[in-house]
């Protein structure tokens, strides 16, 4: 029996697992916890891969179980983050409706689903992404009911609670997930500073934000990938 081969898919459950537990983690309104679990999903979804290729085990079978595990990891527990948003969220700024709004919460689990299908059978996106990965969006999603907790600004209390702009952030999650734009690479393909000077600027700017904002740097960490990405597709890459 080949265990090597079986490492890949075990790592890839773990993920799953620890998706299963951000959700329960949700469900109690304890997203401190779930968002240190979904880290962990994510920290696990990188080595599966990582793995696969140096065991040199890498399968159809292995692609689909990533897929499915990400779906619960970086799906639907950030689209329940939302759900719960919608759901603490009681100001004059409410969306005229039903008990039904909270659900909207989930165009998140929805744009992350097709998102990561098309990924499956998307040949472009070996070295680098187009639209936003699932993880990142689920980083930046499960950060906000963080920056809300931890934050005294009112600014961000009246963001944060406003139905209107949690749809515009849901709305948003979904189209970024599945736009047709390049986003590049954070690996290092030539071990020189002129042909990764983007990469260590982002990374370098990246640390600064975590430690400045904490929280919030997350969020802004994201979006200063995404505007980069825009900024180089745009004018400087050639």
């Amino acid at each position: 029996m080949n265990i090597k081969k079986h490492v890949p898919n075990a790592i890839t459950l773990i993920n799953l697992f620890c998706g299963c537990i951000a959700v329960v983690f949700v469900s109690k309104l304890d997203y401190e916890m779930a968002f240190y679990f979904v880290c962990l999903g994510i920290f696990f979804d990188f080595f599966d891969g990582f793995f696969a290729r140096l065991f040199k085990v890498s399968s159809p079978l292995g692609l689909q179980l990533d897929s499915l595990a990400d779906m619960v990891t970086s799906g639907v527990v950030p689209g329940y983050v939302m759900y719960s948003l919608f759901v603490s969220s009681s100001n004059a700024h409410n969306i005229i409706g039903t008990e039904f709004t909270p659900f909207l919460g989930f165009i998140v689990t929805l744009g992350s689903c097709y998102r990561l299908a098309n990924f499956n059978i998307d040949t472009r996106q070996t070295d680098s992404f187009i639209g936003l990965p699932t993880p990142a969006n689920a980083l930046f999603v499960l950060s906000l009911p963080l920056v809300l907790k931890y934050s005294d600004s009112l600014m961000i209390l009246e963001i944060l609670t406003n139905q209107w702009i949690l749809l515009a952030i849901a709305l948003f999650s979904a189209y970024i997930l599945n736009a047709e734009i390049p986003l590049f690479s954070l690996k290092f393909k030539k071990f020189n500073l002129k042909d990764n000077l983007l990469q260590v600027g982002f990374l370098s700017l990246s640390v600064l934000l975590l430690v400045f904002f904490k929280y919030l740097g997350i969020p802004l960490v994201i979006i200063t990938y995404i505007i980069l990405s825009v900024i180089n597709n745009k004018f400087l890459k050639k």
